[in-house]
């Protein structure tokens, strides 16, 4: 049976495409699972979870994929929506077994810097909207510019900049009285930084 020359283009685009996700896997692999785990609360099982359904996801989607926006922007579209889709099954499963949530969004690792002043950054954040924390999280944490946020969470710009304003106003109030550690010694600046950037 003779194979026709479409096919055999397809086959080499399909292979191409197939090559560079996996480069496109190898080089996004850690902070994929480092934003998921954020977005999903600290929880490693549930972030490894999240990041690997969705690159699974968009390795079945490249197909449908026209360019139209960055690779990564893409993506990280996919890895925002797999996350709100676990948080919301995971609400779901607590509400049913009766579990309780505890308060704090971002448990700490064991280890990791002073365990009160996590404790109280976890506290603020717990206290922000589902929205509010992924806008920060996703601008201050992990980098991404307010357009590229906006993108991520199928947004308009000005709703992005309002959910951060909102965000930085309760994280500012909550945390008030670090900002005299915070103006305190380099050794004390460099430390709340640290805390705040290892969640």
């Amino acid at each position: 049976m003779a194979i026709g020359v479409g096919a055999l283009v397809t086959d080499e685009a399909a292979a191409e495409r197939a090559e560079s996700f996996s480069a496109f896997v190898a080089s996004h692999r850690e902070r994929a699972r480092r934003l998921a785990w954020r977005l999903v609360g600290g929880d490693e099982a549930a972030a490894e979870d999240v990041a690997q359904d969705a690159f699974i996801k968009a390795y079945r989607g490249l197909q449908s994929f026209r360019g139209e926006a960055k690779l990564e922007t893409w993506f990280y579209r996919i890895l925002v929506r797999q996350a709100q889709d676990y948080r919301r099954w995971r609400a779901v499963r607590d509400l049913w077994s009766g579990v309780r949530e505890d308060g704090s969004y971002y448990p700490s690792p064991e280890g990791l810097g002073d365990p009160g002043l996590r404790r109280r950054i976890a506290s603020a954040f717990a206290r922000l909207s589902r929205r509010q924390r992924e806008t920060f999280t996703l601008v201050h944490l992990e980098g991404f510019t307010l357009q590229e946020c906006a993108e991520l969470l199928g947004k308009p710009t000005g709703t992005v900049k309002s959910h951060l304003h909102r965000a930085l106003t309760t994280l500012r109030g909550e945390l008030a009285d670090l900002q005299e550690l915070l103006g305190g010694s380099r050794h004390a600046r460099r430390q709340a930084r640290e805390q705040i950037t290892e969640f």
